[in-house]
């Protein structure tokens, strides 16, 4: 077959384009699978990672597998970098399939939809990791698109992705100072388990992931736990440096035998020697001032910054006015930027006065509007955070979806913490709409630092709401500080109390070589300003006793493990003042009960009067709704769970609730063989039914325990409805309940004379039988 010429130039493009390697090249053992690599941990478990498989048109793929969980990897870059960025444009796609562990979506369309929480937050996992590792001057727009081949529910395959991404972009021709290792840590009775099962989790004490790269630099750090003491943490992530070490490894080995060679990178137009001295005289002085006087705020400081840049850009132009304002902007703010660095190490001493351990002003305030279940402002510095928990029943848990449930082993969540951030907390102007992936993954790491303080046990399904007011710093972990207190204000009975810390870092390196660290400073709460120009982000929640939550972000490709451990000590020692400051506004649970105080209540009622509670169709139980409130959850035939959003309410609704039920008479106890008058309700084919009391459920007496002789229809004995008859009570069926009644027993006997043969042989029969009636004979409605 020939093909058009346009084609195969279109073709030989395109392999240009993506340094297509043919298969033969990459020294595969078959034509149908390509290098393959396995690593081994210390406790027995497998990782393998493949690649050039799959996906040959993207820069690299890779796929990695653990158990019967497979997710592949594509890296795609383009050829040229995006004009106007000053960043690196990442983008990490994460998506579990439900065809990976044979599901059919649940949704209407049958097919999988927009990303859900647990996505995102996967997604922004990976980016974390490998973010760091891009050069600075990195800017062409790259994709990350992890796609799950199989799920088998016992392997999570967030860290698979995470480890299959670091393969790719090692093996691609996109620059990147890779690879990294990442591995799962869980705490079982003492003992550190890498990459633990999704059982072994439900029963761990932590849920660690470590990202490292070569000579043992931890890269990233994201986890919770059921308060784990600060030992067993750093123990924890010692080992998962470890473990990574062996990735790293293996990964080196395949990309020397069968990585692309690297691209070049594009210079990035900077401004001339001459300019950029002209932009540090003029410019150095005024922001040294600036940065070193601690009566300056965030507004007032980088208004000051703001016109400093605006008169040294206006004058350094009006100069050069052949050069673009937009690198004399670049310059500029990378000389602020080392100024900033330079000062903390000259100065011992942060823009704000404090000292590196110091901590910004506290101020707690609790139970700030009545109508509010439970309530708490949050102010450290100039981070203001308003926390709201709503208490709800538990038909308002939120369910999760099939494949979220069948990741994390739970179907529905009764606790809910959600944060917003709108744009006048900077002082800007936005739009209010969806929840953004900041916000997700703000929201999601307080949630984490807060769910283990809670009961187990707790009737009440919880939202817990943080409205960021003010932000200039850790306004996540002011939502750990903040929602504790709220929680204790409703009433919750949390275990201990929670709090949360910022900690950041600024290193200085030997010739700009971020290989050798030559000098480092660790900054305790953080501002704003000094997360955006420093090196790293670290946030760390628990009780007195230990850590519920860990996340570290970093800027710069890996810190040693001496620089986390120092870092974890800091965060440990600010956040027992943080606590000692919160238990002045509020120390333990309340214990009074606030008016607006949801309550709920068990009722039990007779198997008969379920149906007068319901009501047709769930009339009786939409119309407590409507008219109290109240809402009646079934447990089983005889119990109910009744939620009341108040006291007064629950009171209503348990005076409707009466209303509905047929007044209860006493039930007499039924003595075995006893003799009872019994009145007939009904007639019918197989026998009558009838009762005992009043208020009871009619029984069926069945047609053969009517009488002695054989009854084809109760009317042949000339039973009518109301007449009353005397049975006998032979107690309830041991499995289906009913009751055993029998009139039969009662009668005279009878003998019955039946010629068998023409020799006149008579067979005397004698009926007069008192064996009970079996369950069949009779039964209840």
């Amino acid at each position: 077959m020939k093909y058009p010429t346009n084609y195969l130039k279109l073709l030989n493009f395109r392999l240009r384009q993506h340094s297509y390697v043919p298969r033969k090249n990459l020294h595969t053992t078959s034509n149908t699978e390509g290098p393959q690599l396995e690593v081994k941990f210390s406790n027995g478990r497998n990782l393998l990672m493949t690649a050039g498989r799959y996906a040959r048109f993207a820069n690299a793929t890779a796929v990695c597998e653990m158990g019967d969980t497979a997710v592949m990897v594509t890296a795609v870059s383009k050829q040229k970098p995006t004009p106007g960025t000053n960043f690196t444009p990442l983008v990490v796609d994460y998506r579990l399939k439900t065809a990976a562990s044979g599901r059919i979506p649940t949704n209407f369309f049958r097919r999988e939809m927009g990303p859900s929480e647990k996505e995102i937050l996967s997604a922004r996992l990976i980016d974390r990791s490998v973010r760091p590792l891009f050069p600075a001057e990195y800017r062409t727009e790259t994709q990350l698109v992890c796609n799950m081949l199989a799920m088998d529910a016992v392997y999570s395959p967030d860290v698979l992705a995470l480890n299959a991404s670091s393969l790719a972009l090692s093996l691609s021709d996109i620059p990147w100072y890779g690879p990294i290792g990442a591995v799962r840590l869980g705490l079982c009775d003492g003992e550190i388990i890498v990459n633990p099962t999704r059982r072994e989790l439900q029963s761990s004490q932590l849920d660690l992931v470590v990202s490292a790269t070569k000579q043992n630099l931890v890269v990233m750090l994201e986890g919770k736990g059921n308060v784990v003491l600060q030992q067993d943490l750093l123990k924890a992530i010692k080992q998962g440096t470890r473990e990574a070490q062996s990735i790293v490894a293996e990964i080196e080995r395949l990309q020397k035998l069968h990585g692309k060679e690297k691209r070049p990178l594009e210079q990035i137009a900077t401004v001339d020697e001459e300019i950029s001295a002209a932009v540090r005289s003029m410019s150095e002085m005024r922001l040294r001032e600036i940065f070193q006087d601690a009566g300056h705020d965030k507004i007032s400081r980088d208004m000051a910054v703001n016109d400093v840049r605006t008169n040294v850009i206006d004058k350094v132009w009006s100069s050069y006015p052949d050069t673009d304002p937009a690198l004399i902007t670049d310059e500029f703010n990378r000389f602020c930027k080392t100024i900033f660095r330079e000062l903390i190490f000259e100065t011992d001493r942060r823009c704000d006065g404090r000292d590196f351990d110091s901590l910004r002003n506290i101020s707690c305030e609790v139970d700030l509007y009545k109508p509010l279940h439970g309530s708490a402002l949050f102010q450290r510095g100039q981070t203001q955070v308003f926390c709201t928990v709503a208490l709800d029943s538990q038909e308002s848990a939120m369910k999760l979806d099939t494949l979220s449930a069948l990741e994390s082993g739970i179907k529905a969540k009764n606790f809910m913490l959600h944060y917003e951030f709108p744009p006048y907390a900077t002082g800007e102007v936005g739009r209010i709409g969806g929840v953004g992936r900041r916000e997700l993954g703000h929201g999601a790491l307080a949630e984490k630092a807060l769910v283990p303080t809670l009961p187990n046990d707790f009737p009440f399904t919880v939202r817990l709401t943080s409205e960021v007011l003010e932000s200039n710093g850790s306004s996540s972990m002011a939502t750990v500080c903040g929602g504790s207190m709220a929680l204790m204000d409703a009433g919750v009975p949390v275990s201990s109390p929670a709090a949360g810390v910022a900690i950041g870092l600024v290193t200085k390196y030997e010739n700009n070589d971020t290989k050798h660290l030559q000098d480092y400073r660790i900054l305790t709460d953080i501002l704003g300003i000094e997360d955006y120009l420093g090196d790293m982000d670290m946030k760390v929640a628990g009780t007195r006793k230990g850590f519920t939550a860990i996340q570290a972000d970093l800027k710069i490709p890996g810190i040693p493990l001496k620089v986390v451990m120092e870092a974890l000590q800091k965060a440990t020692d600010a956040k027992a003042k943080i606590l000692d400051i919160m238990s002045e506004a509020i120390r333990e649970p309340r214990k009074v009960k606030k008016d607006c105080w949801p309550v709920t209540e068990r009722i039990t009622i007779e198997p008969q009067q379920r149906s007068h509670l319901i009501g047709p169709g769930g009339l009786n139980l939409k119309k407590l709704y409507i008219e109290t409130g109240c809402t009646a959850t079934t447990e089983d035939e005889t119990t109910f769970t009744l939620f009341a959003p108040s006291q007064s309410a629950m009171h209503e609704a348990k005076e409707m609730i009466d209303t509905f039920l047929v007044p209860k008479e006493r039930i007499p106890d039924l003595e075995f063989g006893g003799i009872y008058t019994a009145k007939i309700t009904e007639i019918r084919d197989t026998g009558v039914m009838v009762i005992l009391y009043n208020g009871m459920p009619p029984a069926l007496l069945h047609n053969s325990q009517l009488d002695q002789r054989k009854v084809a229809h109760p009317s042949a004995l000339g039973l009518e409805v109301g007449q009353e008859i005397q049975v006998k009570y032979f107690g309830r069926d041991p499995v289906s309940g009913f009751m055993r009644l029998s009139r039969k027993v009662l009668q005279p006997t009878t003998s019955i004379i039946r010629s068998l043969n023409k020799s006149n042989a008579n067979e005397v029969q004698n009926d007069n039988s008192t064996t009970p009636p079996t369950s069949s004979s009779s039964s209840t409605s």
